[in-house]
């Protein structure tokens, strides 16, 4: 296994609608053992393949840091979100946007379809942290980013702050 560089906005392969996945072989489980590796090793809760220059629709998701290990580990091959129901504000954070967090409106319950790590249908109904995880991992696969969920003006502000700051930071090396 290796470790995986994760990319930051404003990185291109982060705003692209990722390809699906129509073979899932050996360089697939790979791929999904980096990205475990990759994801623990910062102490993410999930992380889409794009988000490590990959612009495959696959991601994988672990609460058990926030959760207790109650839910075990999620591997998502080509996800759709076929129902959503209610709507809650929370915290969120990214992985691609370091050190930040704001609160995002998202689905207080969905239902998703894909395929597991074997290629075979999945369907899971979710709420609570399990449902904001894969509303925000299926979002990097449609190429949006949690401050898309923003209103116009938030959104402007959190970029122009975030772009400011990552400037300021390779200034300051």
């Amino acid at each position: 296994m290796a470790l995986l560089e994760i990319k930051k906005y404003p990185d291109k392969v982060l705003k692209q609608k990722t390809q699906e996945l129509s073979n899932i072989d050996g360089n697939t489980q790979k791929l999904i053992d980096d990205m475990l590796e990759t994801m623990h090793n910062v102490r993410g809760l999930g992380l889409a393949a794009n988000q490590v220059g990959i612009s495959q629709r696959l991601c994988v998701i672990d609460l058990s840091i926030k959760e207790d290990n109650k839910i075990p580990v999620i591997i998502l091959i080509n996800p759709v979100i076929v129902e959503s129901e209610g709507a809650i504000d929370a915290e969120e954070g990214c992985l691609s946007l370091p050190g930040y967090m704001s609160s995002i409106k998202r689905a207080e319950k969905v239902f998703v379809k894909g395929l597991n790590r074997e290629g075979k249908p999945f369907e899971l109904e979710a709420s609570g942290l399990l449902a904001r995880a894969l509303q925000h991992e299926i979002d990097h696969l449609e190429g949006m980013l949690m401050f898309d969920r923003m209103s116009p003006i938030k959104r402007e502000f959190f970029k122009r702050k975030y772009l400011r700051d990552i400037r300021k930071i390779k200034t300051d090396k």
